[in-house]
């Protein structure tokens, strides 16, 4: 199944945010007819009335897809809408985090192929990474289906179990975050170093963009990158010994941050 039986059969978006709205501009990009979509927003941007597709109407009745993007706390006013489509040929698609796959079969049937999906910001300009699980009747193909559709916004890696979702969400879910903190902060060590405000943050926001793309297409491990950068008794070291110290730098300091993340997680999965 590729996107040519998804323009036959149909795809539903329920929820058409930022992430909803970065997906979508993919998939349209990629071919998907307009005329092929269905999106369920109560509040639709400009952006999205002006594509064309299907928007708020009745839905068709065997999409081949629908895609959940609506935030947790909205979940209970929208799932109802989608019941008459479960325990079909329906696959679910849900990226809203938080919220487990058993509250899905509860809600339309455990019968209904269901796949849970984690993605991050940066499918915003397409560099995003989504982890998927499906439950026990997403087959390969439907899972090849979701694959395709979240390779619109970045790469996709697949999950073992259920239960490693919570770390995925500390890690990666999250992790846009804590990279947009270290821009900050090392903009304002560099200010507090004489640096004027706007050259300390261009210099900040390059540096991390540059050695993320360098990490990504580099062979060598970032650890063997750091040291290619580490000369003896040098700048760099000078700073790894402050940033690389066990109790008072990255190390514990990153542990605890995806550790908070993840069980904050896993208090939202169960309500």
């Amino acid at each position: 199944m590729a996107l040519s039986h998804i323009a036959a059969q149909g795809l539903v978006l329920l929820g058409c945010g930022k992430m909803g709205s970065a997906m979508l501009a993919g998939w349209l990009s990629e071919g998907l007819p307009a005329s092929s979509v269905w999106v369920i927003d109560p509040y639709p941007s400009d952006w999205l009335r002006s594509t064309g597709v299907h928007l708020n109407q009745p839905l068709p009745d065997a999409p081949a897809i629908v895609l959940v993007a609506v935030k947790p706390q909205m979940m209970g006013d929208a799932l109802p809408v989608l019941q008459a489509l479960g325990n079909g040929d329906t696959l679910f698609v849900s990226v809203a985090a938080g919220t487990a796959i058993a509250t899905y079969e509860e809600a339309l049937g455990d019968r209904t192929p269901i796949i849970r999906a984690m993605p991050n910001t940066p499918a915003a300009i397409g560099r995003g990474i989504t982890a998927l699980i499906g439950n026990s009747h997403a087959a390969e193909d439907h899972l090849s289906l979701a694959e395709t559709l979240l390779a619109a916004v970045g790469q996709t890696v697949r999950l073992d179990h259920e239960g490693q979702m919570d770390a995925v969400t500390g890690v990666s879910g999250s992790g846009p975050a804590y990279v947009f903190h270290l821009i900050e902060t090392l903009a304002a060590a560099g200010e507090a170093q004489g640096l004027p405000p706007e050259l300390a943050l261009q210099l900040a926001r390059a540096t991390v963009a540059g050695a993320g793309a360098l990490a990504e297409s580099a062979e060598e491990s970032p650890a063997q990158l750091r040291v290619n950068v580490t000369s003896p008794n040098g700048t760099t070291q000078a700073a790894l010994e402050v940033l690389m110290h066990e109790q008072q730098g990255f190390p514990d300091l990153l542990h605890r941050a995806v550790t908070a993340a993840t069980e904050r997680s896993k208090e939202l999965s169960r309500g």
